[in-house]
């Protein structure tokens, strides 16, 4: 298998209700793994170990919950970036994305002529989608 590089996010207990709503927002196929299924019947028994979305479209989206006792650390100073030129997908992608979170920048025609915008989802991920326009 070749190298991949892909987004693994983490959740402070609801990483099962992200990664659902991830596939819901982009389809594929989901695997969750919680720590009860490798034995853990303690406080983290029913929290995501691991978590792994792979959509038609070759993303991968991988995220887990943090144990019990750690801290929690938002993710600050990244977003995960979706860019093409599918604009119906990118648009609704966009539209399901922002839904319940906040838009840190509409997503609208920029000065290089493509449409660009910012939001963070309902579980604190932040997105950057960029939509390519056909060049004149």
């Amino acid at each position: 298998m070749a190298s991949q590089l892909n987004p693994y996010l983490n959740f402070n207990g609801n990483a099962r209700q992200a990664m659902e709503f991830y596939a819901q927002v982009f389809g594929g196929e989901l695997a969750i793994t919680t720590f009860a299924d490798f034995g853990n019947d303690g406080p983290d028994s029913g929290r995501v170990m691991h978590s792994a979305l792979v959509t038609d479209a070759g993303y991968q989206i991988m995220g887990a919950d943090i144990m019990t006792g750690m801290e929690f650390e938002p993710i600050a100073g990244t977003s995960v970036s979706l860019s093409g030129d599918d604009v119906d997908d990118l648009h609704r992608y966009w539209a399901e994305l922002s839904a319940g979170g906040t838009v840190r920048m509409p997503l609208e025609k920029q000065a290089w002529g493509d449409e660009f915008g910012m939001c963070v989802d309902r579980f604190g991920v932040p997105w950057l989608i960029n939509i390519s326009q056909p060049q004149a």
